[in-house]
């Protein structure tokens, strides 16, 4: 209960004057949990408090919401300083100061209390799962064991930036085709509801058939305009319904990330990505000095698919037996034969974490090959549609005007 209430402790901004040991007056601000624990922090550092109030906090302000890369850049921060030979407690609140996010600064600071009153980083980053995963506490608690926080720390802080520069780079290349399809449903819904019905009226006064294609236009548009309520619902309650399932149901999970891996030109690239981030998490934590049974738990939540998170508890589960890693990886049949080979003499010459690290660097590099690749691709077949359905919705809207002037 005391570590549930320490937790919920709501970190202030607090507006401050007092003496200092030269009765100099002096004054500034700084963030703490309430009112007793600034007077304490003031007078530790030979302050003598004369004023302390909390900073007001503008209405309607909202909290920017904490992101991965936020944790990446305080890890790096957070390693640098303790290798300068800054006090833990005092890196956390130049740190926590210093960030441009309220809510990463109430974090920060929020840990820093935690360590202040007796616990250890570990556990008050534990206390903190959304943000600090169990990878990140395993690593956190395995460099203080060993004396070497600031050295783990910086392992964590490249993991972090190399995991999220390779999910950067595959949203870049999903967002650029998502784009274009969204703009253009928005463009072929306007032509549909607004502009071919305006052709329609003119082509009542003709008098003559309409050619097939613009008849099917014409239907088109009058579809749309009675049921497009009922299509915007199917749309959005089919996506709503898929995200809701997927994140519930295991099997659901299973499903769509095989077929995922299985899919034309994204497949190999979500592959390529996963065994990355595979590597590059196991060799983190193996270099870190976690056994690798308890390793490859955290490896197994990190891999962000559900086919790998399976296949890397199998070979948790034989590695425990006295299985050698090369060969649990090989019975899944998940893994390339170079990467099961390069393990192989990793083990064998007792430098599995730099073997692991070398094929991390080399799926990351294909992943931004693949990437850049797709990319290219993507932008003539795009337009090569594009111009297909607004072109194809233009030229049966003037087929008839075409018709009745070849007919003059």
């Amino acid at each position: 209960m005391a570590q549930a209430a320490t937790a919920k402790k709501k970190i202030d901004t607090f507006q401050w004057e007092g003496v200092d040991r030269k009765g100099k007056k002096i004054k500034g601000q700084m963030d703490g949990a309430s009112t007793a624990f600034i007077n304490a922090a003031l007078r530790r550092q030979g302050v003598k408090p004369t004023k302390v109030r909390k900073t007001p906090k503008p209405l309607f302000a909202m909290k920017k919401k904490i992101k991965a890369k936020d944790v990446a850049i305080f890890t790096r921060q957070l390693a640098t300083m303790l290798t300068a030979g800054i006090p833990i407690a005092q890196a956390f609140d130049i740190v926590g100061n210093g960030h441009e996010n309220p809510s990463m600064r109430d974090l920060i600071l929020a840990v820093k209390n935690d360590i202040e009153s007796g616990t250890n980083l570990t556990q008050a980053l534990a206390r903190h799962p959304l943000y600090f995963d169990a990878l990140y506490c395993n690593l956190v608690a395995a460099g203080e064991q060993a004396g070497i926080l600031d050295n783990i720390l910086d392992k964590i802080a490249t993991y972090k930036e190399k995991i999220e520069a390779i999910k950067s780079k595959i949203k870049s290349a999903l967002f650029y085709p998502t784009a274009v399809v969204v703009v253009a449903f928005v463009i072929t819904t306007i032509l549909l509801v607004y502009v071919i019905p305006q052709f329609e009226a003119l082509f009542k006064g003709f008098g003559a058939d309409l050619p097939a294609m613009t008849k099917m236009v014409v239907n088109l548009s009058q579809f749309f305009q009675q049921w497009w309520y009922l299509i915007f619902g199917s749309i959005i309650g089919a996506v709503s319904a898929l995200t809701y399932t997927y994140k519930r149901s295991t099997p659901m999970q299973e499903t769509m990330d095989r077929i995922l891996l299985r899919a034309p030109v994204i497949g190999p690239i979500v592959k390529k990505a996963t065994i990355a981030r595979f590597s590059r998490t196991l060799a983190t934590m193996f270099g870190a000095g976690v056994p690798l049974v308890e390793a490859l738990d955290s490896v197994a939540g990190a891999a962000g698919n559900r086919v790998y998170y399976e296949g890397t508890m199998a070979i948790r589960s034989d590695v425990s037996t006295g299985m050698q890693l090369q060969a649990a990886m090989g019975a899944t049949a998940l893994f390339p034969n170079m990467v099961v080979q390069m393990v192989a003499i990793g083990e064998e010459s007792g430098e599995l974490d730099t073997m692991l690290g070398k094929v991390a660097d080399f799926y990351e590099e294909e992943v931004d090959d693949a990437v850049a690749g797709l990319s290219s691709l993507m932008e003539p077949i795009i337009m090569a549609v594009l111009g297909v359905l607004i072109g194809g919705l233009v030229i049966a809207m003037y087929l008839p005007i075409f018709k009745m002037a070849a007919t003059v």
